[in-house]
């Protein structure tokens, strides 16, 4: 496949024109040198464009990055210090470069949200929490009522650092999930009667209103709640096309 045919491949189950008011520039970001005829053979997958990502896919021998954080968000930005250094790490090496904001976070089958509810196998599914007019979430049930603790432990990788709020009930059975920086968002959640909002990560300033709604939260870090959906989309591809995957994993513990 081209870059120009693997565009379309992801645009057709990601749908990036769904998500307009996403200030994230979805989609290609960065061609490779010959877009129309070159042989997109390996695809490097993850969460941040950055340039220890880039320099690890060249090691890879990958043609194509796909990450979650591209390098383009909204407006014009000169090409200067560090945005210097990812942009040229990426023609340097002829690595072109695909974003997955927002669409990558909704999407029902290979997101960050819904495949966060498939790792607590979650049942009846339905999308939750708006932001700009975009559903970003998903909300459902647990099989079995359950407490956060063990929720966390099945939800996140060992090497995870979740921060665990408690002011709900004991036994959690109903969940509301958005993944990354939606800490805001649990006021949604509290308003959706939901027994545990899970996050990325929840400022300060979020933890008196989380108390005073008697809610549970699990923060798992806004990197970790974000390797889902590239890995999904890895999978996917792989298994869809049999081009060579690869995941790159450069965790922050935030």
């Amino acid at each position: 496949m081209t870059l120009k045919e693997i565009d379309g491949y992801f645009n057709s189950f990601l749908k990036k024109e769904n998500f307009s008011a996403d200030p994230s520039r979805n989609g290609i970001q960065i061609e490779n040198s010959d877009v129309l005829h070159k042989e997109i053979k390996k695809v490097a997958f993850a969460v941040d464009a950055c340039e220890t990502t880039v320099l690890q896919a060249a090691k890879e021998n990958a043609d194509l990055l796909f990450v979650h954080h591209g390098l383009f968000w909204g407006g014009c930005e000169t090409v200067t210090g560090i945005h210097y250094k990812r942009l040229s790490a990426f023609l340097k090496n002829d690595i072109a470069l695909y974003a997955s904001h927002i669409p990558l976070d909704a999407n029902p089958e290979t997101g960050n949200n819904y495949g966060l509810a498939f790792r607590l196998e979650m049942e009846n599914l339905m999308p939750f929490g708006q932001w700009k007019g975009m559903t970003l979430g998903v909300k459902g049930e647990l099989k079995q009522a359950s407490t956060v603790e063990k929720i966390a432990e099945k939800l996140l990788r060992k090497t995870a650092c979740p921060k665990l709020l408690k002011f709900g009930p004991e036994k959690v059975k109903t969940v509301a999930i958005i993944s990354g920086g939606a800490g805001d968002e649990h006021v949604q959640a509290a308003l959706e009667g939901v027994d545990l909002y899970i996050t990325g990560e929840i400022g300060h300033e979020d933890f008196h209103s989380i108390e005073e709604l008697n809610l549970n939260v699990i923060a798992g870090g806004h990197y970790e709640t974000e390797t889902v959906g590239v890995n999904l989309v890895r999978q996917k591809l792989e298994k869809e096309t049999g081009i060579e995957t690869v995941f790159i994993d450069v965790p922050t513990s935030l």
